[in-house]
């Protein structure tokens, strides 16, 4: 479980432990949030690991590591993310515009946004599913499930923070590919494409004069929950979900329809 040590991967975390999972919980620097995570969850035999997504040496040492704590990786999910909210110079808010960014903070923030949400996503993928294919599975269970944390931006955009949503637009397609060149190995790959989640770190946003409108976009009036999307993702890395492989689930109360 990359990206475990709050919100949306914590609450995973917690899901597949309440289904008596153990979980390899990854985190880039947060080892105490990810600690007390890991002290929280039920049963034994979870861990806690640490890896900077966008360095490609990194990744090898992180999966071949959790590998061993495990036995073997049944399930991946690639939630890890980089959201690079710099405050735009002169104004209030938050990402890079281009009409708004000068050329080398462009090129900054899309090479560090790629290299964790992109690259790093594709990496963790290569290395697990290439443990899957070379470790078989106890008898009677399935070789793999890739789950994707992708994002409603992918579709709608992100004016203010292109480079993510195109990170995620690239995550989706990801998927798709993966979910037909693994398909005969047994192992599935889908994608969950969620709107505004209430996290703590979106706590102080919706709080604010933007929380109104931000609640409004979704017909029901709020946000969804981080353990909402979790249910979702432990379900698409279950057997009854594997018709499901390819698909990229909206999952954002309507609040944007394609």
């Amino acid at each position: 479980m990359t990206g475990a040590s709050r919100g949306v991967g914590a609450a995973v975390a917690a899901a597949f432990a309440q289904g008596g999972d153990r979980v390899v919980l990854h985190c880039r620097g947060a080892v105490e949030e990810a600690e007390r995570v890991r002290a929280g969850l039920p049963g034994d035999g979870h861990a806690v690991l640490t890896a900077d997504l966008g360095d490609p040496a990194a990744i090898p040492v992180l999966v071949d590591e959790s590998a061993r704590l495990l036995g073997r990786i049944d399930v991946l999910v690639n939630n890890a993310a980089l959201f690079v909210a710099e405050p735009v110079a002169g104004s209030r808010r938050i990402g890079h515009p281009l009409a708004e960014t000068s050329y080398e903070e462009w090129v900054s923030v899309w090479r560090r946004t790629l290299a964790v949400n992109l690259e790093g996503t594709a990496h963790v993928t290569w290395c697990v599913a290439r443990h899957m294919l070379d470790v078989a599975p106890a008898d009677g269970v399935r070789r793999g499930a890739i789950v994707n944390v992708g994002s409603r931006g992918a579709y709608r955009g992100e004016p203010d923070m292109p480079g993510y949503g195109a990170a995620k637009a690239g995550v989706h397609s990801l998927g798709q590919s993966l979910a037909v060149s693994l398909a005969p190995h047994d192992i599935t790959v889908t994608s969950i494409a969620p709107g505004f989640i209430a996290t703590d770190l979106t706590a102080a946003m919706l709080e604010g004069p933007a929380g109104d409108a931000i609640r409004a976009q979704s017909p029901f009036n709020r946000t969804a929950t981080p353990e909402e999307v979790a249910a979702a993702i432990h379900w698409l890395a279950s057997t009854p979900a594997t018709w499901a492989t390819g698909a990229v689930l909206d999952y954002n109360g309507a609040s944007y329809l394609h």
